[in-house]
């Protein structure tokens, strides 16, 4: 909770691949806030109780959002479904406005990425920034049970990475209205 709006307000990107980590982990401890609490909550030793009261609070909202939008065994909440299009109605926009080239140029230069991402996905197709951000977070689970990551693999990621940095950075810009985006 406390993580997740940092990371909301500093860097899109990390938080929804933050977001879907939190998903992950509330399934599994099987939707179950005690076991929440035991793994996840208590082993904050430095936060008051209060703070932890709104933790709890958080993960069973989460937990009542998950069941109530069918996605307890697979699938995204639609609070993080949002900020993906949020994304990608940017992502349209940037590309549309020639002042923009850097970020068309960074989008290109992942595209054959995307590509393979999406025909390594079969019948599952996602959209380009879903793409993305799928094989990220596969590489981030893959590296959390210590398995062996191909360097082309890390190529791609880097570019990955730096792709949706910059998407990152032009919607912290966006949101802040700092960025000098013309509309048609």
């Amino acid at each position: 909770m406390i993580t997740a709006s940092a990371k909301k307000r500093e860097n899109i990107a990390e938080y929804l691949l933050y977001m879907w980590q939190i998903e992950d982990l509330i399934r599994a401890c099987g939707l179950d806030i005690e076991q929440i609490e035991k793994q996840l909550i208590d082993p904050h030793t430095d936060l008051s109780d209060e703070k932890k009261k709104e933790m709890r609070e958080w993960y069973e909202s989460l937990i009542d959002m998950m069941r109530r939008e069918g996605v307890d065994k697979a699938g995204h909440l639609q609070l993080n479904k949002n900020v993906l299009i949020d994304l990608n109605n940017l992502h349209a926009r940037l590309l549309k406005n020639p002042k923009f080239a850097q970020y068309a140029a960074e989008f290109y230069n992942t595209l054959p990425y995307i590509v393979e991402i999406r025909a390594k996905a079969g019948d599952n197709k996602k959209d380009e920034l879903e793409s993305c951000f799928d094989a990220l977070y596969g590489i981030l689970m893959l590296r959390l049970q210590g398995k062996e990551i191909s360097k082309e693999t890390l190529d791609a990621t880097k570019q990955i990475s730096r792709f949706l940095a910059l998407l990152a950075k032009y919607y912290k810009q966006d949101y802040n209205n700092e960025l000098e985006l013309e509309e048609d």
